[in-house]
């Protein structure tokens, strides 16, 4: 066979030049790219519900954080005039003019309804963040760390079997009667404690899974026991802390919520004092916007997180990325 090399403008020794084999290159040639995050995010973002709901979630936050910036929220602007007390959305425009601050009406001092709920949700949403960031943090590693040592494990079974056995709403209410109501009285009431069930089931899950080959091998290399937890055990259990969290995070809104309507809730405006607040106005015709609109965003937030939470917690979990 004749090849013209002048076609190629290559010469005879280097168009035919013997090319070394190498197993590590071809390894790195047919190997298939893969990155744990990018695989989690492809799937999760397969599934077109999960782009509505997260547009709606981005909708909400952006609402709940950026409209109390733009919009200064005062109670009582109009607590002397009567005539702007617990109006309808229809009264309310008609009497303070169409404004976005009417559109839900007024409440008991004459303030915006949607002024109040926005300033609410923002309270609401910061404490189930920052106590669902707290007792996730701690319940994770004490929990790994639980699983792993048996020494450790007997002291925090007997701590478990006595708080466990107390009912957490009735705990939570003690708490926040003992100290002056706020917002960092009820991040520590709910997390005092809150951390604990979490660590139980990461314990339990642990248990699972110490006792593997690659666990056993380095233990006996001499690694130590809170090394082999955070990095061979707790990046195994993703999906499982992502889900966790996806009901954590309502939880809380839960929490805040029922507290607040029977009357042991934060001081602040968040969306349980509305409800406590607006309970009577709910029997009172052209009064329900005071109460069920709150009612409405927090059940909204609720489970759009945790609808959230509990796809991309499927979608952390290897097994859906083949």
């Amino acid at each position: 066979m004749n090849y013209d090399l002048d076609k190629y403008g290559l010469s005879k020794e280097e168009l035919f030049a013997r090319v070394d084999h190498s197993s590590l290159e071809s390894e790195k040639i047919t190997a298939p790219r893969y990155s744990y995050w990018h695989s989690v995010f492809r799937v999760f973002f397969k599934k077109k519900i999960n782009i509505i709901i997260l547009v709606l979630l981005g909708i909400i936050l952006l609402m709940t954080y950026g409209y109390p910036l733009l919009v200064e929220y005062d109670r009582y602007t109009n607590l002397l005039s009567s005539a702007a007390k617990h109006l309808s959305p229809s009264k309310a425009l008609k009497e303070m003019g169409m404004n976005i601050h009417w559109i839900l009406g007024s409440g008991a001092s004459g303030q915006s309804t949607f002024d109040a709920l926005w300033t609410g949700a923002r309270i609401s949403v910061s404490l189930a963040f920052v106590c669902a960031l707290i007792n996730m943090t701690v319940g994770v590693v004490i929990g790994a760390l639980w699983g792993f040592s048996k020494k450790f494990d007997t002291f925090m079974m007997a701590l478990y079997n006595i708080i466990g056995n107390i009912p957490y709403v009735l705990l939570i209410s003690v708490l926040v009667m003992l100290f002056t109501p706020s917002f960092w009285t009820m991040v520590f009431a709910l997390t005092v404690t809150g951390w604990l069930t979490i660590a139980y089931f990461i314990r339990t899950q642990v248990i699972i899974i110490r006792d593997r080959e690659y666990n056993l091998a380095s233990k006996c290399l001499g690694t130590s026991i809170f090394r082999i937890a955070l990095k061979n055990i707790l990046p195994f259990m993703t999906s499982v802390i992502v889900t966790l969290a996806a009901t954590e995070i309502p939880s809380y809104i839960s929490y805040e919520v029922f507290l607040a309507y029977i009357g042991m809730g934060l001081s602040d405006m968040s969306l349980g004092r509305l409800i406590y607040e607006a309970e009577g106005a709910m029997l009172t015709p052209g009064w329900g916007f005071e109460f069920w609109s709150p009612v409405a965003v927090a059940s909204i937030i609720t489970i759009v997180l945790y609808v959230v939470g509990q796809n991309l917690g499927d979608a952390s979990d290897p097994r859906t990325h083949m």
